[in-house]
C-alpha cells in the first residue's frame, strides 16, 4: 500500500483508492497458489508477464477465451457468498479453450463493483485462484474498478479471459469426425453458469429471495440457493490426459444454448449427433426447474447443460479406453450417442 497515495476528493465522490491497495494485498496469498513455471513477476505492475515455453511444439498457437458468470453473480450477492463465483469465471473460459485442445497458461480477471470492500474482493479473487489451480493456469493479473453511481454499493460483476497453447497440428477442428463416431458425456456439477435469468424467473427469486434457503426434498435436502451456486466443473486436466492418449475428434462445452447450440459447433457440415435421451443423466435441479416453470423439455435442452457439462467425440474403437481414462481422472463419463449423416446438428431419440 502506498502510504502517501490518497485522494480525499476522490473518496468523497465514492472511490477509495486505498481500498484498492488493501484488496490487492489481501488477494496476493490466493494468487501465489496459482504460480507456475511461466510466471515472471508479482501482481501490481501495469501488465502481467508470462514466459512462454514452446519446447516440443512445431507450430505453437495461442488460444484465447473470455467470458463472465452472467446473472449467477446475482445469486452470490443475494447469498452474500463470494468465494466460489470466481471458479465459474475461470471455468467458462478454460473449458472453452480446451475444446480446441489448448492447455491453459494464464488467466486475468476483471471485477466492477459499486464499492470496493477489500475483504469481499479478496474472497472473489480467492475463487478465481481456486479455478486457476484446478485448471493449471496462472493468475497473472486483473483489475478491480469501483463504479459508484453506476451500480449499488453491494453489487459487482465479474469476467475474465484465459490464454492457452496448442501445437497447430493438434488443434481440434472437427474435420476428422465421421459417421459412426461415438459421443461421450462428462457429467456437470449442476447448472454451471448459464440460464440463471430463467432460474430467477422460475423460482421467483427476485420477488421472494427467502424461498432460496428452504431445504428441498427434490434436491436431497439442499436448498435451491446452495444447489444453484454450485461452481462450474472444470474439465481441463481430465481432457488433457485424454488428449495425450486418444485421437479425440471433437469437444463441446455445453453452455448457454444447451445441446442444440453447442454440440453442433464441434461437428462438420453434413454430420449430426444422435443423442439417446434415456442415456442422459439429468440432474434433479433441472427436473425441478422444468416442473416448477412448466418448461418444455426441448427448451430445457436448448437452455441448460441438463447434467452434461462437456461432450467428447471419439472413434468407436477408442470408446473403452476413453472412458477408462476419464473415469480414472474422476469424471462421471458415459456414452450418450453417436454421429450420423444429416444437417440437423442434434437429434434427440
Amino acid at each position: 500500500m502506498h502510504s502517501n497515495s490518497r485522494s480525499e476528493s476522490y473518496a468523497a465522490a465514492g472511490v477509495d483508492i486505498t481500498a484498492g491497495y488493501r484488496a490487492v494485498e489481501l488477494m496476493k496469498k490466493h494468487i501465489a497458489r496459482t504460480k507456475n513455471e511461466g510466471c515472471l513477476d508479482d501482481v501490481g505492475g501495469f501488465g502481467g508477464c508470462f514466459g512462454l515455453n514452446i519446447g516440443g511444439m512445431e507450430e505453437p498457437v495461442l488460444v484465447s477465451g473470455t467470458d463472465g458468470c452472467g446473472t449467477k453473480v446475482k445469486m452470490a450477492i443475494l447469498m452474500d457468498k463470494h468465494d466460489t463465483i470466481g471458479i465459474d469465471a475461470v471455468a467458462m473460459c478454460v473449458n472453452d479453450i480446451i475444446c480446441c485442445g489448448a492447455k491453459p497458461l494464464f488467466f486475468l480477471d476483471y471485477i466492477a463493483c459499486g464499492k470496493n470492500i477489500p475483504e469481499k474482493i479478496a474472497s472473489i479473487v480467492g475463487g478465481v485462484a481456486e479455478g486457476c489451480v484446478q485448471s493449471g493456469a496462472a493468475l497473472i493479473g486483473g483489475e478491480t474498478a469501483e463504479h459508484p453511481g453506476m451500480m449499488p454499493v453491494e453489487e459487482y460483476d465479474l469476467a475474465g479471459f484465459a490464454v492457452g497453447i496448442v501445437d497447430k497440428k493438434k488443434i481440434l477442428d472437427n474435420t476428422k469426425t465421421k459417421e459412426g463416431d461415438v459421443v461421450i458425456a462428462l457429467a456437470s456439477s449442476g447448472v454451471h453458469s448459464n440460464g440463471f435469468s430463467l432460474c430467477r424467473k422460475v423460482f421467483e427469486i427476485d420477488k421472494n429471495p427467502d424461498s432460496l434457503y428452504v431445504p428441498c426434498g427434490d434436491l436431497g435436502g439442499k436448498s435451491i440457493a446452495e444447489t444453484l451456486l454450485t461452481p462450474t466443473k472444470i474439465y481441463v486436466k481430465s481432457v488433457l490426459k485424454l488428449l495425450e492418449n486418444v485421437d479425440v475428434k471433437g469437444i463441446s462445452h455445453i453452455t448457454g444454448g444447451g445441446f442444440y447450440e453447442n454440440i453442433p459447433r464441434a461437428l462438420p457440415k453434413g454430420m449430426t449427433a444422435k443423442i439417446d435421451r434415456a442415456a442422459v443423466k439429468v440432474l434433479p435441479i433441472f427436473e425441478l426447474i422444468m416442473k416448477t416453470g412448466n418448461i418444455p423439455e426441448r427448451d430445457m435442452f436448448n437452455t441448460y447443460n441438463m447434467g452434461v457439462g462437456m461432450s467428447i467425440t471419439v472413434a468407436k474403437e477408442d470408446v473403452t479406453e476413453s472412458l477408462e481414462i476419464l473415469r480414472e481422472c474422476g469424471e462421471d463419463a458415459y456414452v450418450i450417442g453417436e454421429i450420423i449423416k444429416g444437417d440437423e446438428g442434434v437429434v434427440m431419440c
